[in-house]
């Protein structure tokens, strides 16, 4: 547990001044927060102080594991194997930041002299990106979406097989009432936390949210990510089709396509077959808006696809034309052929297209939920880094420094301010915590050459080697070799 200083004490309760809520703290006892305690007088980090080890096993899984220390096994050097990175997770902060940052520790990175300056930020301007890998749709552009029938963000655009949700912000976290930010911010902590979350859409679906995790979706668990739109499947598959079968008709919400009519089709020599289709033409064997959004055939309100399905054409149908009808996950299929007056009966489907529908599946990705925290880390953080903060801001824009959260590398978005997002499957389980502000609390880490750190007016007295706090260390994370390695000289500027 990291100790932290005490500045006031009132009927035998300390004041804890890591967020604005104050709160005084009895003995035994924790903080609004659950993350600061009185322990016997003395204010404590409840949560583990972690430090980060690269894998000495190739094959370590990808997701980072939790080791917990045993005072059996181990010896405090953490410098066995391979060179440890220090994270924020658990090193408390040292809210304002007109004071230094809880921990800016120095060690040796090959022939470099680096500075990592940690710090678990306050931020009510966060929030988390989520996309979800499915074909149903969810709910239409900027609905509510909601936790606890509280509004905690909207849906933004759907991708190429994936639906975008932006949840949190300041404007839920602080500028609705009470009840909105509270449960904002849970649902935030817990989605940051990679637990399951339930949400739900206006005029849409009821979802099950967990990062890395496949979303449940009116309790039905996403499989699939489509292999593509409609029009797309028809160019990888039309080889394999054009021999066994006349028409091929993939059902999709945004473009659905038509083998017969489509430029892979022409190419391949597949003859007009009269099909209609329901739609708005856009180019040869791509049509619009077939059927409404929804969670049947393709992403659409359908059951039956049959019902996208106009009168053939009897200037180029006949009967006995063979028709693979099926969704760009492969997950619902139908095969017919057409009789005497020119109308699709449904039929068994022959061992050949089996195999073609099957690739479908095969070719789809694992349907996941990516949930990426997003925060601004301005106001008072950055100058527990430096005594002039916007030096910080420039040395990262200028590469040289480098931000991570958790260990886990930080896209830094171009423009003023450092703006972050992270993917919260990369970093250490429990990274996350709230202050009753409302509040998330993020773990944000600085590296930087000791030598630049000194340059952009850091607090050069408050500089600890890794050696003098390898005592405090509480917990150790094992990433694999293949994420990026905080102190890797590739993410600096050149001297």
């Amino acid at each position: 547990m990291v100790r932290q200083s005490v500045d006031s004490v009132r009927d035998g309760k300390i004041r804890c001044d890591a967020c604005p809520v104050m709160c005084y703290i009895a003995d035994g006892r924790s903080g609004a927060c659950d993350r600061y305690a009185n322990d016997a007088g003395e204010l404590v980090r409840v949560d583990p102080f972690t430090i980060l080890e690269k894998a000495s096993d190739r094959n370590a899984k990808a997701v980072p594991f939790l080791q917990n220390i045993e005072a059996d096994d181990w010896d405090g050097d953490i410098l066995q194997g391979s060179r440890p990175f220090i994270t924020a997770v658990g090193a408390g902060t040292t809210y304002p930041d007109y004071k230094p940052a809880p921990f800016i520790v120095s060690q040796k990175s090959g022939d470099m002299d680096m500075v990592t300056v940690v710090t678990e930020g306050i931020f009510s301007y966060c929030g988390v990106k989520i996309k979800i890998d499915t074909d149903r749709h969810l709910g239409p552009e900027r609905s509510y979406v909601r936790s606890g029938g509280e509004p905690i963000g909207h849906v933004m655009t759907g991708e190429y097989g994936s639906q975008m949700l932006s949840l949190g912000g300041v404007q839920h976290l602080t500028g609705g009432s009470k009840k909105e930010g509270r449960l904002t911010c849970d649902a935030l902590l817990r989605l940051c936390n990679r637990e399951p979350v339930t949400l739900t859409i206006d005029d849409g679906v009821e979802i099950i949210v967990q990062a890395g995790m496949a979303p449940i979706i009116n309790d039905i668990t996403e499989q699939r990510m489509r292999v593509g739109c409609g029009s797309a499947t028809i160019g990888m598959f039309a080889k394999q089709w054009a021999l066994h079968v006349d028409e091929v008709v993939v059902v999709d919400d945004h473009i659905t396509g038509v083998l017969s009519e489509h430029q892979a089709g022409k190419l391949l020599d597949v003859q007009p077959t009269g099909i209609k289709i329901n739609g708005r033409r856009s180019t040869p064997g791509r049509y619009f808006q077939v059927a409404e959004p929804g969670t049947g055939w393709g992403g659409t309100n359908i059951d039956d696809p049959l019902k996208i399905l106009g009168d053939f054409n009897p200037k180029f149908a006949r009967p006995g034309i063979r028709m693979l009808m099926v969704s760009t996950t492969g997950e619902q299929w139908g095969y017919y052929v057409l009789d005497d007056n020119l109308k699709p009966v449904t039929a068994d489907l022959p061992d050949e297209l089996a195999v073609s529908v099957e690739r479908i599946a095969d070719n789809c990705e694992p349907s996941v939920c990516s949930v990426l925290f997003m925060g601004g880390a301005g106001g008072s953080l950055r100058a527990g880094v430096t005594e002039n903060p916007v030096q910080l801001t420039r040395s990262v824009k200028e590469s040289v420094t480098y931000v991570s959260c958790g260990g886990a590398p930080a896209y830094i978005w171009p423009g003023g301010g450092i703006t972050v997002m992270a993917d919260v499957t990369q970093m250490p389980t429990n990274s996350f915590g709230y202050v009753p502000t409302p509040a998330l609390v993020a773990p944000i880490e600085f590296t930087m050459r000791l030598s630049d750190y000194e340059k952009l007016g850091g607090h050069m007295d408050s500089v600890q080697s890794i050696d003098d706090v390898s005592s405090q260390f509480e917990r150790r994370v094992q990433i694999d070799n293949s994420m990026v390695w905080p102190m890797d000289a590739r993410n600096f500027k050149p001297d």
